[in-house]
């Protein structure tokens, strides 16, 4: 192709091994850096792999040498929202310091590009429950501030600097690969259409519901869920127009509506044949009662179509992992 190789950091967590999958059947040549903390080695279907940590500089720029990288796909990271309110040093050393010195061995050794891994976390709680690119940022737990100030130091560097950047603003992630060669395995996982597929399967006694009491249309919080190939595809669309001299953005990623958790439980126990077993819970601190994204952006300027927006299909592949896993047990 002509391409340089990319080094994609976090490539065998759930998002990132997706996107490297994809990469690799489009023929681009990759490297995978991970440390493997929450990744998953047999994860990584395409190029080569090296176990490490992006906050190891000497490795970094080893690598960036050795493999004539010229693009970055950044998604290592700590993500677990709970955590970095009980622990938030961890997250700012590991989501922001550690990037920070990924960013310096980019700049020292040249890379053009840079795809970077942020969240609707940075959005806290707008106050229509909708988020553009535009609405201002007011993260409220340090992993959405961890982001941010990634986003911070990548939109200073690319004045410094040569370095051009897509940072794409995640809502709701969910679902697995369609052929089941991958998925979510993160381990004491948050995410409601994971966890609702787990107790589906037997992995959880029960599914917890927490704030029935929202204003919303059932009382129970609405987000905006995206399908993880549609996720991945959005990192090949952001290289494609960094590689066609597109400048520095930032974009929302998701589908535009969203749906309630009773319509979540709904739809897993539509597709499993049985229902759920639920608990009702008070409000989480912290927990917006509607969060969906403008998206408009992103289609316009990367000529993203997502290909997977059905809430049955999404959590049809979350139930066929977690079969999957349930076998290889």
């Amino acid at each position: 192709m002509g391409n340089k190789s990319i080094l994609v950091t976090g490539g065998a967590g759930y998002i990132g091994s997706h996107t490297v999958r994809q990469l690799g059947e489009a023929g681009e040549q990759i490297v995978t850096l991970d440390n493997l903390s929450t990744g998953n080695r047999k994860a990584v279907l395409s190029g080569d792999f090296v176990q490490g940590d992006t906050g190891d500089g000497n490795l970094v720029g080893k690598i960036l040498t050795d493999y004539d990288v010229d693009t970055v796909i950044h998604f290592a990271a700590h993500t677990v929202v709970p955590e970095s309110v009980t622990n938030p040093l961890k997250y700012y050393w590991n989501n922001t310091c550690s990037t920070r010195n990924l960013l310096e061995q980019c700049q020292k050794h040249g890379v053009k590009n840079f795809i970077f891994s942020s969240t609707a976390a940075v959005y806290g709680f707008p106050e229509s429950g909708y988020a553009s690119e535009d609405t201002p940022t007011a993260p409220i737990n340090p992993y959405g501030t961890s982001k941010l100030m990634t986003e911070w130091m990548l939109r200073d560097l690319s004045q410094a600097s040569d370095l051009n950047y897509v940072a794409l603003r995640y809502f709701n992630v969910a679902g697995c690969d369609p052929q089941c060669r991958i998925g979510q395995s993160t381990p004491n996982a948050t995410l409601l259409i994971k966890v609702a597929a787990e107790a589906a399967v037997g992995k959880r006694e029960k599914l917890f519901v927490f704030g029935t009491d929202y204003d919303t249309e059932d009382g129970t919080g609405v987000r905006d869920y995206i399908h993880v190939e549609d996720l991945a595809d959005a990192h090949l669309k952001a290289l494609d127009y960094l590689r066609d001299g597109g400048k520095s953005t930032i974009l929302n990623v998701g589908y535009g509506h969203g749906y309630s958790v009773r319509e979540v439980i709904d739809a897993v126990n539509r597709v499993n044949g049985k229902p759920l077993t639920v608990e009702e819970q008070p409000r989480r601190a912290g927990d917006p009662p509607m969060l969906i994204s403008i998206a408009d952006a992103i289609r316009n300027k990367l000529n993203w179509s997502p290909k997977h927006d059905d809430l049955d299909f999404i959590v049809k592949t979350a139930l066929d992992w977690e079969h999957k896993l349930l076998q290889q047990k």
